[in-house]
């Protein structure tokens, strides 16, 4: 067996934006990502995630929290997305607040912090299913 048959390339289809303002919160959460199968991809705001879209077409999902600081909170970059990037999967969490599902865009997934890795992990897995 050679080396390139042990580990084989990342499968695009797996690859998550992770988007946190949080630095813990964040680590956090691409752990959960990685531990769940999937390639993390980290943004710290809204802006950069839309930079790192901008640049990256393997993107298949974005995990964002709603709160941001930075101009652009979480359900406006899911309308982004949705906008600009329409086969892109959408997760979005927030610990403050529920926003009501008429108000998210298409496709798009809605996690309470505190959430589980195990939830998180089901519904990422329900995206490449």
């Amino acid at each position: 067996m050679s080396q390139d048959d042990r580990f084989p390339p990342p499968d695009p289809q797996r690859y998550v934006l992770v988007v946190e303002d949080e630095p813990i919160v964040r680590m956090a959460a691409v752990q959960a990502v990685a531990d769940a199968g999937f390639t993390p991809v980290e943004a710290r705001n809204a802006a950069e995630a839309v930079r790192i879209l901008e640049t990256r077409p393997d993107i298949r999902i974005v995990f964002s929290d709603i709160d941001m600081p930075g101009g652009l909170t979480g359900t406006q970059l899911a309308a982004a997305i949705r906008d600009r990037w329409p086969p892109i999967e959408i997760i979005l969490t927030s610990g403050n607040l529920r926003p009501a599902a008429d108000l998210l865009p298409a496709r798009t997934v809605f996690l309470s912090k505190p959430y589980s890795d195990a939830r998180l992990a089901t519904t990422l897995q329900s995206f490449v299913n």
